[in-house]
């Protein structure tokens, strides 16, 4: 695919599109290269005329574990870098309420922050039993902005949504199915066949009634999130420049070097 950085792989399989999160070494954390990708996948794929079904996983042992620390240090003292990033978050989530096609996540390792987000804005989620899943945004100083806030309460109680949110515990497995936070678990040796299974059954699906029915399911969710998304999104742009973020991503920054 035509503009996307390295960090994002697009592999082709008949009309299967797997999209790969490539920072392996890094966990597939999330870097201003990752982001942006993210944030032009979706329009580029859903041009694709071949294409019917995507299944999206990150590489190595993780899917996607978090915001990596320099990213958010440029976050931090970049006004106009958080403005055009938090643009972008918006049409990440958005976009991948909106696309066409259907989604299935196929959660290889951690799925943390933005990652967590990522899976739960798939069509349908199948979790490695390696996995996990943890929204940690408030831990470090940060308002789950980027679709925690505004996405599980539609998929969990409120009460446990907050539980979690407020926590940044993680979530196992057969917790996160339990909670309605994930389809089913997988063998983690299993996991990409049965995603490209999984995918091969939606392509042999009437495609229209398919994409059809995805959109009107969807716009529920795009409905529900609208109004909880934008507070979100602004109050986690604000957060990022605040004393008490600045200082727990140096605590952190500072573990890692040490």
């Amino acid at each position: 695919m035509s503009g996307l950085p390295d960090e994002i792989q697009i592999q082709a399989d008949g009309a299967v599109r797997t999209v790969v999160l490539n920072r392996p070494e890094q966990l597939n954390a999330t870097n201003a290269a990752l982001h942006r990708g993210l944030a032009l996948v979706w329009r580029e794929l859903a041009e694709d005329r071949e294409a019917s079904v995507v299944v999206l996983t990150g590489a190595g042992k993780a899917f996607s574990a978090g915001g990596d620390f320099s990213f958010m240090q440029k976050l931090q003292s970049d006004e106009r870098f958080r403005e055009e990033t938090m643009e972008e978050a918006r049409a990440i989530l958005l976009d991948m309420i909106r696309f066409p096609l259907p989604v299935i996540a196929a959660v290889n390792g951690p799925a943390v922050g933005l990652g967590c987000s990522l899976a739960l804005s798939c069509d349908i989620v199948l979790l490695s039993d390696e996995a996990h899943l943890a929204d940690p945004h408030l831990s470090i100083g940060l308002v789950a902005g980027d679709g925690g806030a505004a996405l599980w309460p539609l998929f969990t109680s409120m009460l446990r949504a907050k539980e979690f949110i407020f926590t940044g515990d993680r979530i196992g497995p057969e917790q996160a199915v339990a909670l309605g936070l994930a389809n089913r678990v997988v063998p983690a040796a299993e996991l990409r066949d049965e995603a490209m299974k999984l995918a091969q059954r939606l392509t042999r699906l009437p495609q229209r009634a398919l994409r059809d029915t995805k959109r009107a399911l969807n716009t529920h969710i795009e409905k529900a999130v609208a109004g909880p998304l934008e507070i979100a999104i602004q109050a986690e742009m604000a957060s990022m420049a605040s004393p008490e973020h600045a200082a727990r991503v140096a605590k952190l920054l500072a573990k890692t070097k040490g």
